[in-house]
């Protein structure tokens, strides 16, 4: 059994500067977008990229949970990554995009699996990095 200690912090512009005190120290970062609305897709990429160039959030792998799947005109993963930018994260981020329904609750099981996964991926190349002579 794996348990996962998961802080909900809302997306409000005045919740904002708390992400940071959140992040310190953690294992993975779970980034929840409306995959319908274009225009907060546009302004999650800008909040993603900040997040994700902290430096204590260096190599922090991200799940992004592209949140609203059972609503008409919600992008698709390929999409969304796109219009987040993912690739300019570069290689210091492992992350996922998992289509998700709140509502419905699909794709969270999946979601979690993936974030397991690359948290574990991580601990593995952090502690070989370690191991490595200089």
């Amino acid at each position: 059994g794996t348990s996962f200690l998961i802080w909900d912090v809302g997306g409000q512009d005045k919740i904002r500067p708390l992400w940071r005190s959140y992040t310190r120290c953690t294992d993975g970062i779970v980034f929840v977008v409306d995959s319908v609305d274009i225009e907060r897709l546009e302004e999650a990429r800008c909040e993603l990229h900040k997040t994700a160039r902290l430096p204590e959030n260096s190599q922090v792998p991200i799940l992004v949970l592209a949140n609203k799947q059972d609503l008409p005109g919600a992008r698709d993963r390929a999409e969304i990554e796109q219009i987040l930018g993912i690739a300019e994260l570069g290689s210091t981020h492992l992350w996922h995009i998992q289509p998700a329904c709140a509502i419905t609750g699909e794709g969270l099981d999946e979601a979690l699996e993936n974030l397991y996964e690359m948290v574990l991926k991580q601990r593995r190349l952090s502690k070989s990095a370690k191991k490595k002579p200089r």
